[in-house]
């Protein structure tokens, strides 16, 4: 046993034996593994034992690890809640984690509003909203917001709209909304109006018809035919809608979550069915590629439970969890015990036995097959054309990590650079940076290029790649390669993306062709990819996404910098308070739609300075139009 592991060994004696977690760190003091404990010092000891029957993928973690921190919790429960977030914050490379990008479609109610209205969210938090999903896709989403808003004419309008309205909107004229906006509707109409959206985002769905229905009804006695009309077009529109929806169990109130799996040597895919009363709205997938082939020989409750910890930290928690294997009494109640800590209230965990809770456990484990089989046909042929990569390009190793850099700068101010990495030949969004250039004035691609490799690789944490892709060709490649050589690491092999383009005339008519070329160091020619094949759309998809996170990056930047200089023509407001508008409104037009004492609320500021501003901002306006005009 090396040096390290017997300090590493000493070191666990010492743990506690308390419930925590712990942390496994790598030399670099990079976190590799994020595990918790009921007992910290017999967990930990575990993996240092002369004997024992761990992982392959255990056995390699071991190797690897340097150092071991913990942090003692009151309860295993909390050593459940401090992991996820854990996991989230350092992306530990052994650990089973989600993907950044896996964020889920959610309908948001803003229930603490006068007048609510629905939009899309993509995280639930409790800030007094109403939330519902998850949904398959955020089209799903805007068409489910879509059919909401015409059928209960619910505001579709922005809250800064909203309170700057002075007449009813053409969605009103349509008959789409009932302008709540203009006083045209009380709270209270507008509001029961709602209860029928919630009750159909819930699952309630025959109430929700029943309720138009008994309306209609009324409103037709008395006569009110027009209105009477609207309401039997929306009682047809609703039961159009789940006449389209799968029906379970029409007889469940009950908010359910099946999970179900399916793996092999290549990976595991774990699937998730979303059952609300009754009614299946949506599967999400999460597919695993296994770090070694041997994984799949671990207790598949280790990931599962692991899965489910990270899962349900950022996502709506059902009543009841339908598990595709059998937990065991204390692991059930200490997952239960964890997600009732999340949600507020009891959440039954287990393992069905019964006929309709197997068969959606069937059903969970059916769509994880097939997806399965597409996750790994197209992971397949990444993985070809990571191989033709790797030969054309005469790489030493196969291009696992690929970085691409991008540089993107407007009239010379701003210049911004994005670097984007793909894992597999797939984006790895958790791993993309932006810089802003500070060293270089004026346009000088470059020098910006310089700088921002040279900040990237004084990064020590983070992992070297296996491929650096940089976008303008031999220019831009020289540059490369003289950081790489000034910092030591010419074992990165890296290549420049350029576009050739020729111009002719053929039957009076211009024709311009545009191919990819590929520069090496110390090669004149450039390679050529088919454009048809993988190897190409990798390459050339980690360009065109480093080039559209670089121009996203700098559009907000110039967005930001011209509501700031619009600020700058309020006598009185300094840099600190202007940041502090920038913080709480989103636009100028946010700000300008603002109230005296929204604006007065805000930390450092009073009524007076908020009615300058005001003032000030909407004169400016009004003596731009006079100009202009």
């Amino acid at each position: 046993m090396t040096e390290v592991k017997a300090q590493i060994r000493e070191k666990v004696k010492s743990l506690p034996t308390l419930p925590g977690v712990y942390l496994m760190k790598s030399a670099h003091d990079k976190i590799l593994y994020v595990g918790k404990a009921k007992n910290l010092r017999n967990r930990v000891r575990s993996y240092f034992a002369d004997k024992h029957e761990n992982s392959p993928k255990t056995v390699l973690l071991v190797r690897l690890v340097e150092d071991v921190e913990f942090i003692v919790t009151k309860s295993e429960v909390e050593a459940f809640l401090l992991e996820a977030s854990l996991i989230k914050k350092h992306r530990p490379k052994y650990n089973i984690r989600l993907k950044d990008d896996k964020s889920y479609p959610y309908i948001k109610l803003s229930w603490a509003d006068d007048f609510p209205r629905l939009y899309l969210a993509r995280k639930v938090k409790k800030d007094g909203g109403l939330y519902f999903g998850p949904y398959s896709s955020g089209a799903a989403v805007h068409g489910t917001i879509r059919f909401l808003n015409a059928t209960f004419k619910i505001r579709d309008c922005t809250d800064a709209v909203f309170r700057t309205r002075k007449r009813p909107c053409m969605t009103h004229q349509i008959g789409r909304c009932n302008a709540p906006c203009v006083g045209l509707v009380n709270r209270e109409e507008y509001r029961r109006d709602l209860e029928g959206a919630k009750a159909f985002l819930r699952g309630q769905n025959q109430k929700v018809v029943r309720e138009l229905t008994r309306r209609m009804q009324e409103a037709a006695k008395e006569e009110k035919f027009e209105v009477a009309a609207k309401l039997r077009d929306s009682v047809q529109a609703v039961q159009a809608v789940l006449e389209k929806q799968a029906v379970i169990n029409a007889s469940s109130d009950l908010d359910q979550d099946a999970i179900g799996y399916h793996g092999d040597d290549r990976g595991t895919l774990i699937e998730t069915l979303h059952v609300r009363q009754g009614r299946v709205i949506g599967t999400r997938s999460h597919f695993f590629p296994l770090l070694d082939p041997h994984d799949n020989l671990e207790d598949p409750r280790e990931w599962l439970v692991s899965f489910l910890n990270q899962y349900y930290e950022d996502n709506i928690i059902p009543d009841e969890l339908l598990l595709p294997e059998d937990l065991g009494g204390d692991m059930n109640r200490l997952l239960a015990d964890v997600l009732r800590e999340r949600k507020g209230e009891e959440v039954r965990v287990r393992f069905p036995t019964e006929k309709k809770g197997h068969a959606l456990v069937e059903m969970a484990s059916e769509n994880a097959n097939a997806h399965f089989t597409k996750y790994v046909t197209k992971s397949e042929e990444k993985k070809l054309g990571l191989h033709e990569i790797e030969e054309r390009l005469e790489l030493k190793n196969f291009p696992g990590r690929i970085e691409c850099f991008d540089i993107s700068t407007f009239q010379g101010s701003e210049t911004v650079a994005s670097q984007v990495v793909f894992e597999e030949g797939v984006p790895s969004k958790e791993h993309y940076r932006r810089y802003k250039i500070r060293g270089v004035e004026g346009i000088n691609d470059y020098a910006s290029m310089h700088e921002v490799l040279s900040r990237r690789f004084a990064h020590q944490e983070y992992d070297d790649p296996q491929l650096l892709v940089v976008d303008g060709g031999k220019g831009q490649l020289q540059v490369a390669v003289r950081v790489l050589q000034e910092i030591g690491r010419q074992d990165i092999p890296v290549v420049g993306l350029a576009k050739a383009r020729t111009q002719g005339t053929f039957s009076d008519a211009e024709v311009v062709s545009s191919e990819e070329r590929f520069f090496l160091p110390g090669r004149a020619n450039p390679v050529i990819f088919r454009p048809q094949s993988e190897a190409f759309q990798i390459l050339v998809g980690i360009r065109d996404e480093a080039h559209r996170f670089a121009i996203t990056y700098h559009r907000k930047l110039r967005e930001a910098s011209s509501l700031e200089s619009e600020l700058d023509f309020v006598v009185g407001l300094g840099e600190k308070r202007k940041r502090e508008l920038l913080r709480h409104f989103p636009n100028i037009e946010a700000i300008k739609a603002a109230t005296v004492e929204e604006i007065a609320a805000l930390r450092g500021f009073h009524r007076v300075l908020a009615e300058r501003i005001l003032l000030q901002l909407n004169e400016r306006d009004v003596d731009e139009f006079t100009v202009t005009r």
